[in-house]
């Protein structure tokens, strides 16, 4: 059964957060199929750990407006790679090089992606290269 209104809306949510600070190729998977814990993935990238972080915090703050609170945050020490888990949704924002290192897009590939507006899908990298294909 494809996520749900509620999940496509807070990935939607999460998405133009991460967008809003220059996050780099947002992306929203859904993998309600194949997972029972979650139904969509956010997934995005910034190219320092400051922006991952803060990337991070403005993602936590838009959850909040709509009432939602993450049950686990995992990495924002580390600014690495942040999991942010609110149950329906799981967002993962990632630094550059971990993004393209752990490519989650590719391990995901057979999950139909979740539509985001314009808004909401983020810079493209500078380089020109995807991350979603590398």
């Amino acid at each position: 059964m494809p996520a749900d209104d509620r999940s496509r809306h807070l990935a939607v949510v999460a998405a133009r957060a991460a967008a809003d600070l220059k996050a780099r190729e947002v992306i929203a998977l859904d993998v309600s199929e194949r997972l029972v814990l979650t139904d969509v993935f956010v997934v995005t990238s910034g190219s320092t750990e400051r922006q991952v972080r803060a990337i991070v915090d403005t993602v936590e703050e838009a959850m909040h407006a709509e009432g939602v609170k993450a049950l686990r945050r995992e990495g924002v020490t580390e600014g690495r790679w942040v999991l942010l888990d609110y149950g329906d949704i799981v967002v993962h924002v990632q630094h550059d090089e971990d993004r393209v290192f752990y490519a989650l897009e590719r391990l995901w590939k057979d999950c139909p992606v979740v539509e985001l507006p314009e808004d909401a899908r983020g810079a493209s990298g500078e380089s020109g290269e995807s991350t979603a294909e590398a």
